[in-house]
This record gives structure tokens, sequence and C-alpha cells, in this order.
């Protein structure tokens, strides 16, 4: 008498296999893919890094504006005014010495 073979379950093999492959295709994108975690991470430093670059240029708006509102007609500072003349005419008084 021949014993006949049972035909092996090719179909839950395959079919466990192909949901394997997709649940890590799931997974490698929700962590290295355009909107993963990691892209994420790489936003928020740029994010910090930004806002730290936009307090510092608002800092110097605001030292410019001073600046510009001290030699303005409205408000003269005849200190600073003494200062830009001395630094763009390159003058200096009887009683200063300059060092080089």
């Amino acid at each position: 008498m021949t014993h006949l073979r049972k035909p092996t379950a090719l179909g839950p093999i395959l079919y466990t296999a192909l949901a394997m492959v997709t649940g890590a295709s799931f997974v490698f994108a929700a962590v290295q893919g355009d909107y993963g975690i990691f892209r994420r991470a790489e936003i928020n430093a740029e994010a910090e890094a930004l806002e730290t670059e936009l307090a510092e240029v608002r800092a110097e708006v605001a030292r410019m504006e001073n600046l510009t509102r001290r030699l303005s007609d409205d408000f003269l500072d005849l200190d600073l005014l003494d200062q830009q003349a001395r630094d763009v005419l390159g003058m200096i008084r009887a009683d200063e010495v300059v060092v080089r």
C-alpha cells in the first residue's frame, strides 16, 4: 500500500510571509520615511536653530533701530554723533593720543 502524502499548506506560509514583509515596510516608513520619527526629530532641531537665529536677528534689528532713532532729527545723541564722526572722518581731539 502506498502512503499518500498530504500537500503542504503553502497558502498560510505565503500569507504569513507577505504580512510580515508588508508590516516591516510600514515600520520602516514610520521610522525612516519622509514623515517618520527621525525626520520629525530633524525638523524639530532645525526649528529650534531657526528660532535662535530669529531671536539674534530681532536683537540686531532692535539695536539698529535704537541707533537710527538716536541719530534722527527728533532725537540727537551728541556722544553717538561724535563717535560716528570720528569713525567716518578719522578725526581725533587735540587732547587724545592715538595708539596703534
